[in-house]
């Protein structure tokens, strides 16, 4: 055999199995994998799902099980379909998230606090530095 006819072989071979993973993995990984992944959702509220404290389980579940799937029917992994899922999971759940994933809000106090503080107390200590400083040279030649 050469080169060119194992080549041959090889696409047909391919072709043959992205067909038969895309005609039905589609479909399993809808119904198996992301009603699963509904249902720990609706757990939560709508809040929560831009926190990835509280997603990040049923999310890897979701990930796990579409590899799982795909390893059962002897489908690639990832592949086209994976990717085309996962982009209607994240338009669906998570459109209003950052993109770091987090939802942005303000530090808490005690960690703001310190950084408000502090450059006004060396403001003031200086001030009060360069004054008393001042008053305090006027009598030395």
């Amino acid at each position: 055999m050469t080169v060119r006819q194992w080549l041959l072989c090889l696409k047909v071979n391919l072709s043959v199995l992205t067909t038969a993973c895309s005609s039905h993995y589609g479909n399993v990984i809808e119904e198996f994998c992301l009603a699963k992944f509904k249902l720990d959702m609706e757990v939560l509220d709508q809040r929560q799902w831009c926190s990835w404290e509280d997603t990040v389980e049923s999310y890897g579940e979701l990930t796990n099980c579409t590899f799982l799937v795909a390893l059962k029917m002897n489908c690639f992994w990832p592949n086209r379909m994976v990717d085309e899922f996962f982009i209607r999971v994240h338009r669906h759940y998570f459109h209003d998230c950052s993109m770091s994933g987090r939802l942005l809000h303000d530090p808490p106090n005690r960690i703001l606090g310190p950084f408000i503080v502090v450059p006004i107390l060396v403001t003031l200590l200086m001030t009060a530095l360069v004054v008393w400083r001042s008053k305090r040279s006027e009598g030395i030649v």
